[in-house]
């Protein structure tokens, strides 16, 4: 692969990058509007800050590397979003169903910046862009593993309201004289 190709395929790289962060803003933006409580909405709208701030470290380095920074979603997230905007149309989003769709974005999110990373033919030859790659990527990793915890105990919490005291069962009236 000549440099040309190789700058071309790591400003393609870090483009996909950026459209998976604006899919992230858009996920955490239907969050917000899915959910009434207000702790999650500040959290997703903290989520939705640090995507900003990776497209920007991303686009800095676009820029370095002569590229311009894309704007839109992944043609998998404009999906993703669609469905996920018929399902809330047809049922009742409740914070298990709201941090499940959370928590499979993060899993795309963690998955696009590990392949990044790994891809044999990205060469990244710039450790500052490694360096804001990998940070990126352990911060998604904790934000997953938070979105899960929620999940989890947001599972739990609802499978506990659901619980029902053992009926009370009184005997039958077998009094045949009455």
């Amino acid at each position: 692969m000549g440099i040309l190709q190789h700058v071309e395929h790591q400003i393609s790289a870090l483009n996909d990058l950026i459209k998976i962060n604006n899919d992230r803003v858009t996920g955490y933006q239907k969050a917000i509007e899915g959910t009434e409580e207000q702790k999650l909405k500040k959290l997703f709208a903290d989520y939705i800050e640090d995507s900003k701030k990776y497209i920007g470290d991303l686009t800095g380095h676009l820029h370095f590397l002569g590229g311009d920074p894309a704007s839109g979603t992944t043609l998998a997230g404009k999906f993703y979003h669609t469905w996920i905007d018929v399902k809330a149309k047809f049922s009742k989003k409740d914070n298990v169903s709201i941090l499940s769709d959370c928590e499979y974005g993060e899993d795309v999110a963690n998955t696009a910046y590990r392949n990044a990373l790994d891809d044999k033919e990205l060469i990244w030859k710039d450790e500052h862009i490694v360096s804001i790659l990998s940070r990126h990527l352990k911060e998604l990793k904790a934000t997953h593993d938070h979105i899960k915890e929620l999940r989890d105990s947001s599972i739990a919490l609802a499978l506990q309201s659901k619980k029902v005291e053992k009926p009370v069962i009184e005997p039958a009236d077998t009094d045949i004289n009455n």
